[in-house]
């Protein structure tokens, strides 16, 4: 059997449990996410209870760790005072913190540096609407230093997710060359559309023109969303984490709402083409768990 050594490996060797929200679980720790920094605030203030929550996921089942990097960038940072260097840091410890974590995990899991979009340091929701008013070039502006800072940390992939735009995915691409990181990038949806309103086929298509990426797919979406965009895959591994249930209320911060059983998903997904498969918002280590032990069923079932 080939060894699997780079993240390319394991994912042809596939399919890869993701882990599922990190602020939800900060949340239940009891730690204040109201800021518009959310659980990116934590990486300065309370590092190792960013660890304790990747640690929580790899015990679940999670073989995929997504840093604590959303919301980490230079001008949401600066915003509040925190020098360029010290956002440098910051970011690299993002990686560092999951790359712990994976080694108390026997050293089994992968580590995804998190790209969250443009909206996501505005915190008011855009990264559910898209079309911001600005160029690729300056989204590509925007992307390119935190790719820069995360690359070299030496994560295995970019988890570039919940972007809602086609623009800011062409702008993504761009800030993409040359790194030498491969990346997974993640669509905000509507149904089959992107949040932006444009055609997801489309979406996936401009996905494949880039070397970089290794997969393609949805997150931060109703679960019941999923098997429609997942249908629309042509070529990539398929990635899908969605969201547990609810709605976002931008205002409030909150989700309101009931609950999914994502887990009942799995083999739709797996029949789908998906490689890649964890939650978002408000998923937690109970349902990883659920989620892995659906898909170890569907893998002996082969």
């Amino acid at each position: 059997m080939t060894a699997v050594t780079t993240f390319r490996d394991a994912l042809a060797a596939g399919p890869l449990v993701l882990d599922g929200g990190m602020s939800n679980e900060l949340e239940a720790q009891g730690h204040d996410l109201s800021g518009t920094l959310w659980s990116a605030r934590l990486l300065r203030d309370a590092p190792d209870a960013i660890t304790e929550v990747h640690r929580a996921y790899f015990a679940a089942g999670a073989q995929v760790a997504i840093t604590a990097s959303y919301q980490a960038t230079y001008d949401g940072f600066a915003r509040l005072g925190i020098t360029r260097a010290e956002t440098t840091t910051l970011l690299r410890r993002s990686v560092s913190l999951a790359r712990e974590a994976a080694e108390v995990a026997a050293g089994t899991g992968w580590i995804a540096a998190s790209i969250g979009p443009y909206g996501a340091m505005l915190a008011d929701g855009s990264e559910y609407r898209g079309d911001y008013g600005l160029t690729v070039a300056e989204l590509t502006r925007f992307h390119r230093p935190r790719l820069e800072a995360l690359a070299e940390a030496g994560p295995d992939v970019f988890a570039v997710e919940t972007i809602p735009d086609m623009r800011e995915a062409e702008a993504v691409l761009i800030a993409l060359e040359g790194l030498g990181v491969p990346a997974w990038l993640s669509y905000s949806i509507r149904g089959t559309t992107t949040s932006a309103g444009q055609p997801l086929a489309e979406a996936f298509a401009l996905a494949r023109s880039s070397d970089a990426v290794v997969a393609t797919g949805v997150n931060c979406a109703p679960a019941a969303d999923t098997a429609p965009a997942l249908a629309l895959l042509n070529g990539l591994p398929g990635v899908v984490y969605p969201n547990g249930g609810g709605v976002w209320d931008a205002e409030a911060r909150g989700w309101l709402g009931a609950r999914d059983e994502i887990a009942d998903l799995a083999p739709s997904w797996l029949a789908a083409g998906a490689a890649l498969v964890g939650g978002c918002c408000r998923v937690g280590p109970a349902e990883i768990k659920e989620l892995a032990t659906r898909l170890d069923a569907s893998r002996a079932d082969r």
